[in-house]
C-alpha cells in the first residue's frame, strides 16, 4: 500500500537532483560571473531554491506517477515502457531548457525566457547567430544532464512485476485513493501551500546579486511562467494599428517640453525622504479628494499642510506594477508585469540609485510577503541597501492573514529610521487596507453597504497614519524629512466599482513635511499625472537629473503636457484635462468615455500613439 507513495517521493527527488546538477554545471561555466558571490552565499542558492524546485518537481511528476501507479495494479506489460517514455520525454525538455540557459546566459545575462520564441520563429537567425562554441557547450551540457538523468532513473525506478490480472476489492479502493491523495498533495506543493498568494519566483530570491538569484530560481519553472506570460502578453495582434515611427516621433515631442522653471517647493535640495506606499488607497474614498467622507480625517488634515496632487492616477491595478512605476518612472504595458521579468526590469533605473549616489541610505519595508509579484526581488535587484518583509518583524506581534498591522509597521519603520546615521530614503508599503480586511477595528466612522469592509479598513489605516506622523515629530530628523504619500493602485469604493473607469485609478499623491516652503503648504495641484511621473518630479525638486527616466514628467513644470495612461484588464485608459476614455483590446470596443464626441477620436489616437511607443520600448528592453 505504501509503495506508490514511495514512488512519488522518488520521482520528486529525481527531479530535484536533476535541477541541482544544472546549478553545478551553471556555476562551473559561469564561475567568473560568480566571483562577487561568496561561497556561503552560493551554497544558499541550493537552499532557497527548494520551494520552487519542489513545485516544479511535483508538476513534472504527475504523469509519470499515474503511469507508475497503473503499473502496480495492472498486468499490462506496456505500463513500464510508457512510464519510461513519459519520464525521458520530460527529461529531454528539462535538459534542453537547462542547457540552453547555461549557454544563453553568457550573452543575455538573464535566465532563459520567452525571448527564445522570437528567435525560434526564425530558425535561420538562430543558425547564423549561434557560434560553434555555443552549439558545442549546449550539446555537452545537455548530454551530461541527460546521461545522468538516464542513469539515475535506472537506479530509482525498476520494472514492476506483472500482476495476475485479477483485481480484488482492496485494490479497487486503494488505486483511486492513492491516486487522489498523491495528486492533491502534488498540486498543493505546486501551489506552494494553502496561503492566499500562490508561489512565484520571488520565493527563490534571497540576495542583491542578480546572478545568485538567477541560480536559485528554478530554470524550468521560470521558463514555464515566461512561456505563459509570452502567450498572455504577446499582444501584438491586439495592439492598435498605427504608424510606429510617427507615433514614436509624436510622443517624443510631448516629452521635449521646456524643462526650466521656478516652481520649487523644497527649502533645501537634500532632505531625508520617507515614501509611504498606501495599499489600495483610492482617491474616491479619501475625504479631501472624493465624494466619500469620514474615513480619512487624518490624511485630510495632512493634506491641508502639504502639497496635494488632486488629479493623479495609478498606472495599473496591482501592487508590483504600482511599485515599479513609482520608483522606476515606468508606465504600465497592458497584460505585462515587468517586475516578474528580471531580464527586463534590471535595465530600468530606480530612484534609490540616485539617492545612493548622493550618499543616502536606502531601505524598503513591507509587513507582508514581498515575494508577491517579485516586489522584493525587484528592489534587491535595484540595489536598495535594506529590503525587509514579514520575516524580519518580531514573530510575537499580532497580525492579519496577509501581513502585520499598519500600526506595527509604522513602529517598525520609526525604529529603522532611528538606526540610520546618514541621510536616508526610507520606503514602507502598508497592507491593512488589503483584503481580507482583518485589521483591528478603527475608532472612526463605521461604514455599511457596498465596499464597507474596505472603507472600514481605511478608517483604521488612516488612524495609524496620523499616529505615525505624531510620533515622527518627536525625533530630530523630522524637521529635515520630506514625506511622500502615494497609493500603489486604486480600489473599488461606494461610488466607483468599475475597474475600467478612470476614477478607479484615481489615487492620492501628497508631499508633506517641514522641508516644504510655506507658500506651497496647503496648495492643491490640479495637473493630470500618474505614478510614472513621480521620479522626474521629485528628482527635479532635489536638483537631480531625471533624464534617466524618459517616461517620467515633471508635474511642477507649468509647461508639462497633461496626460495619464493606465492599463486595465485586456485594455487601457487615457486621461487628460478634457476627459477620459477606456478601450478594450480584444473586443475592440470603448468602455467609459467622458470626452466630448468631437474630442474622442483625437484623444484615442494620442492614446494609441503612446501605447505603441511604450510597448516598443518594453519589447526592446
Amino acid at each position: 500500500m505504501l509503495r506508490p507513495f514511495r514512488e512519488a517521493v522518488l520521482l520528486i527527488l529525481f527531479w530535484i537532483i536533476c535541477f541541482d546538477l544544472q546549478r553545478i554545471l551553471f556555476s562551473i561555466h559561469h564561475w567568473g560571473k560568480l566571483e562577487s558571490v561568496g561561497f556561503g552565499e552560493w551554497l544558499l542558492s541550493f537552499v532557497y531554491s527548494f520551494r520552487l524546485d519542489l513545485a516544479t518537481a511535483c508538476a513534472l511528476s504527475a504523469l509519470p506517477f499515474i503511469a507508475r501507479l497503473i503499473g502496480h495494479y495492472s498486468s499490462w506489460k506496456w505500463t513500464y515502457r510508457i512510464f519510461r517514455i513519459i519520464l525521458m520525454t520530460l527529461l529531454v525538455i528539462l535538459v534542453c531548457v537547462q542547457a540552453g540557459e547555461i549557454v544563453a546566459y553568457t550573452e543575455w545575462n538573464h535566465k532563459l525566457t520567452s525571448r527564445v520564441f522570437m528567435h525560434l520563429a526564425n530558425p535561420d537567425e538562430v543558425a547564423r547567430t549561434a557560434s560553434y562554441g555555443m552549439i558545442f557547450w549546449f550539446i555537452l551540457y545537455a548530454g551530461i544532464q541527460f546521461a545522468f538523468g538516464w542513469w539515475l532513473a535506472k537506479k530509482f525506478f525498476h520494472r514492476i512485476p506483472l500482476k495476475n490480472g485479477q483485481f480484488n476489492w482492496k485494490q479497487l479502493i486503494a488505486f483511486p485513493l492513492q491516486l487522489g491523495i498523491t495528486l492533491a498533495l502534488m498540486f498543493l506543493f505546486l501551489r506552494g501551500g494553502l496561503q492566499q498568494i500562490p508561489l512565484n519566483i520571488g520565493a527563490a530570491v534571497y540576495t542583491d546579486k542578480p546572478i545568485a538569484n538567477d541560480l536559485s530560481i528554478n530554470s524550468l519553472y521560470f521558463f514555464g511562467k515566461s512561456y505563459l506570460l509570452y502567450n498572455r502578453s504577446s499582444i501584438d495582434e491586439l495592439m492598435p494599428k498605427v504608424d510606429k515611427k510617427l507615433a514614436a516621433r509624436e510622443v517624443k515631442s510631448w516629452y521635449n517640453y521646456p524643462k526650466e522653471h521656478d516652481q520649487f517647493f523644497l527649502k533645501q535640495t537634500r532632505p531625508n525622504v520617507v515614501f509611504i506606499v498606501l495599499e489600495g488607497w483610492s482617491a474616491e474614498g479619501i475625504g479631501t479628494l472624493g465624494p466619500t467622507k469620514g474615513a480619512t480625517t487624518q490624511f485630510d488634515k495632512l493634506a491641508k499642510e502639504g502639497l496635494l496632487f488632486t488629479d493623479f492616477y495609478s498606472t495599473g491595478t496591482t501592487s508590483e506594477i504600482g511599485n515599479s512605476s513609482i520608483f522606476s518612472g515606468n508606465p504600465a504595458v497592458p497584460e505585462v508585469s515587468i517586475s516578474m521579468q528580471p531580464e527586463k526590469h534590471r535595465k530600468l533605473h530606480s530612484i534609490n540609485e540616485d539617492f545612493e549616489n548622493w550618499g543616502y541610505h536606502t531601505s524598503y519595508i513591507f509587513s507582508g510577503d514581498l515575494k508577491y509579484g517579485n516586489i522584493g526581488g525587484y528592489f534587491m535587484d535595484h540595489g536598495f541597501d535594506v529590503v525587509k518583509d514579514e520575516n524580519d518583524f518580531p514573530s510575537d506581534l499580532p497580525r492579519g492573514k496577509l501581513n502585520f498591522y499598519d500600526r506595527d509597521l509604522y513602529k517598525f519603520l520609526i525604529k529603522e529610521i532611528n538606526s540610520h546615521k546618514k541621510p536616508f530614503l526610507q520606503c514602507a508599503f502598508t497592507g491593512s487596507t488589503h483584503s481580507p480586511y482583518d485589521q483591528p477595528k478603527g475608532k472612526g466612522k463605521r461604514f455599511t453597504g457596498e465596499e464597507a469592509d474596505f472603507m472600514n479598513s481605511m478608517v483604521y489605516a488612516d488612524e495609524c497614519l496620523g499616529e505615525f506622523i505624531r510620533n515622527c515629530k518627536k525625533y530630530d530628523w523630522y524637521k529635515n524629512t520630506l514625506f511622500v504619500f502615494v497609493a500603489d493602485h486604486g480600489h473599488a469604493t461606494p461610488t466607483t466599482v468599475d475597474p475600467g473607469a478612470s476614477k478607479f485609478y484615481h489615487i492620492p499623491l501628497l508631499f508633506f513635511g517641514e522641508p516644504i516652503k510655506e507658500a506651497y503648504r496647503g496648495k492643491r495641484m490640479n495637473v493630470v499625472g500618474s505614478q510614472s511621473d513621480i521620479a522626474a518630479t521629485l528628482l527635479t525638486q532635489m536638483k537631480g537629473d531625471p533624464s534617466r527616466y524618459p517616461w517620467s514628467k515633471d508635474l511642477m513644470n507649468p509647461k508639462v503636457p497633461q496626460f495619464a495612461f493606465h492599463s486595465i484588464i485586456r485594455g487601457y485608459g487615457w486621461i487628460t484635462p478634457k476627459g477620459s476614455l477606456a478601450w478594450y483590446m480584444e473586443q475592440k470596443i470603448k468602455g467609459e468615455v467622458t470626452y466630448k464626441p468631437e474630442d474622442f477620436k483625437l484623444e484615442l489616437k494620442n492614446c494609441n500613439w503612446f501605447l505603441s511607443s511604450i510597448y516598443e520600448d518594453y519589447k526592446n528592453l
